[in-house]
């Protein structure tokens, strides 16, 4: 697995994000790491994460799936295109949609670990398909639309 967080390589004015954001201080502050042609994402839920006693809540689960999904759309670019992610010209993507598909409960009390891949890429879109497993098991699968951003700022 790569050393250094995917989220680590953006430029300062992207790292407020709730879900992957090292400068949000109320965030959940995910990391992924490129592990072949998977990124990888492990997380520990905090217990005011709590959707019911002993179980991790949905909205957090598919915040934590956004995040790790869109992180890797956008560095895959960068990737593909051998250069360090953050580089200009700026490539972002953004949620063009999700779809989760919760499958079990998620135990609060264990780690969780995401495995994301590329499905398909196009020039505006990027399909990421994901899976959080806590122990092994999965528990939830997604697919997210990851959308180019011609402009932002």
């Amino acid at each position: 697995m790569e050393e250094k967080a995917i989220q680590d390589q953006w430029p300062e004015a992207f790292k407020t994000c709730w879900g992957c954001g090292d400068r949000n201080e109320h965030g959940l502050r995910i990391k992924s790491y490129w592990d072949g042609d998977e990124s990888v994402c492990e997380w520990r839920a905090e217990p005011h994460h709590i959707a019911f006693p002993g179980y991790l809540n949905g909205g957090i689960i598919a915040t934590i799936i956004d995040c790790h999904s869109v992180n890797t759309a956008n560095a895959a670019v960068y990737r593909d295109e051998g250069r360090e992610p953050g580089t200009e010209p700026l490539v972002f993507y953004v949620t063009g949609s999700i779809y989760v598909e919760y499958l079990r409960p998620t135990p609060l009390d264990k780690p969780v670990t995401l495995r994301a891949r590329i499905k398909e890429k196009g020039e505006r879109k990027t399909v990421v398909a994901c899976s959080l497993y806590s122990d092994g098991v999965e528990c939830a699968r997604a697919e997210t639309v990851a959308v180019r951003l011609d402009a932002f700022g």
